[in-house]
């Protein structure tokens, strides 16, 4: 005779979430994504870096060197602080570091998530730039901070408000992309730069400078990072240094290894060890040492060979708008970096337009999502790493009509 089993309730599975994971929410870019798949689709959507640039062969050289070399211990566990030759090359790239001041994840965005979960506390004031990272608001958001925007131009940051900002908020984090920034494009000046690093130090604010696309400078003249001004700030004492630093491998050599680092104050990295340890333990060892192998030599040559690919659909792409968009719709010129930014007549919502867009064979980003306090509902982003002279071409074109049906 087969037992009974007791009945049991229904689990009302949304009930048991965290009030954290009440605050999570999906990627609009992954969304969007999703819809741009079909092969027909002009895609200036995703920041995907353009995949005929990877090293492939590189690549294939650096993987089969490092198992000749480790044996087994390549795919064995490893460190959660990371592999010590690449944290040794990372902190060689700045004088005064030392590996200890360097912590390896797996990915900038777990860099973001980690720092996350041991700076933020639910209603510490976070500055964030408006627009911004929109992947930075959805790592920072489960740990309930209260955002608040800095105005930027076409210079960045407006330093002016932020010592406004600062006055007014008691701020225990600000966030900023200096370089080529995401969504828009824009640099942070270095007048700003130096200014920035004074006051947010002057009022005892840490500063996380996200750098993925800072090697990726097409045009224009290399400025010092934050990092680097806030050392020089700090008397070249990393232990005082108020500026942290996240860099990544996925923009220069090839995102799917997922090899990134932040840098910091040793307080600050030994904390992250313990975070990241809860976290996935390290990030895998393979993958470091590939890129170990990589940095040397190739590293250099790739990003020479990114920069010019990039310059060139930039160039392409910016020359298209002017001869196709009409009047009263405002862009930005980046200097570097894979994105620019789209500004409609205010009466325009570029999420109502996305739909009208994709049916004409092209997709974007809306800027919504990019507002941490909601706002530029006539804006988008644009980008053009991984299209080719034809797409930017025929997509730029399908846009510009798209624009012009809105506005008549």
């Amino acid at each position: 005779m087969t037992p009974t089993l007791p009945t049991r309730p229904d689990v009302d599975f949304a009930a048991r979430f965290s009030a954290r994971a009440g605050r999570m929410s999906v990627s609009a870019i992954r969304e969007l994504l999703k819809l741009t798949q079909r092969p027909e689709i002009i895609s200036f959507a995703g920041g995907l870096p353009a995949p005929e640039l990877f090293p492939l062969d590189a690549i294939r050289t650096a993987a089969n060197t490092v198992l000749d070399r480790y044996g087994p211990a390549a795919v064995q566990y490893g460190t959660t602080e990371g592999h010590l030759p690449l944290r040794e090359w990372i902190a060689a790239q700045t004088p005064g570091l030392t590996p200890g001041h360097v912590q390896i994840v797996t990915g900038s965005q777990q860099g973001l998530d980690l720092l996350g979960k041991i700076l933020i506390d639910e209603g510490d004031v976070v500055l964030v730039e408006a627009p911004t990272y929109l992947g930075a608001l959805q790592s920072f958001q489960p740990y309930g901070p209260r955002y608040v925007e800095l105005p930027t131009d076409e210079h960045g940051i407006d330093v002016d408000a932020l010592e406004d900002v600062l006055k007014a908020h008691p701020a225990k984090l600000l966030y900023a992309i200096p370089n080529f920034q995401n969504p828009t494009g824009r640099t942070l000046s270095l007048e700003r730069r130096r200014r920035l690093v004074e006051l947010t130090a002057q009022y005892g604010v840490l500063v996380l400078e996200d750098d993925p696309y800072g090697k990726l400078r097409f045009r224009g003249e290399a400025l010092p990072n934050l990092f680097t001004l806030g050392l020089e700030h700090a008397g070249g004492d990393p232990e005082r240094n108020h500026v942290l630093y996240s860099g990544s491998f996925s923009k220069t050599l090839v995102p799917g290894l997922r090899d990134a680092w932040v840098q910091g104050p040793h307080l600050i990295i030994e904390k992250l060890v313990q975070a990241k340890q809860g976290a996935d333990l390290h990030t895998p060892i393979f993958n470091q040492m590939i890129i170990t192998e990589l940095v040397a030599d190739v590293l250099p040559r790739q990003i020479e060979i990114v920069k010019k690919a990039y310059g060139e659909r930039a160039q392409d792409m910016v020359g298209r708008i002017r001869e196709h968009f009409p009047a009263g719709v405002q862009f930005t010129e980046p200097e570097g970096g894979m994105f620019l930014w789209v500004t409609l007549p205010e009466a325009l919502d570029t999420t109502e337009l996305f739909p009208r867009a994709l049916e004409r064979g092209v997709a974007y980003v809306p800027g919504r999502p990019f507002f941490a306090l909601g706002g530029g509902a006539n804006t988008m982003r644009l980008s053009y790493s991984s299209a080719g002279p034809e797409q930017i071409e025929r997509g730029i074109r399908a846009l510009a009509e798209t624009f012009r049906e809105a506005m008549d």
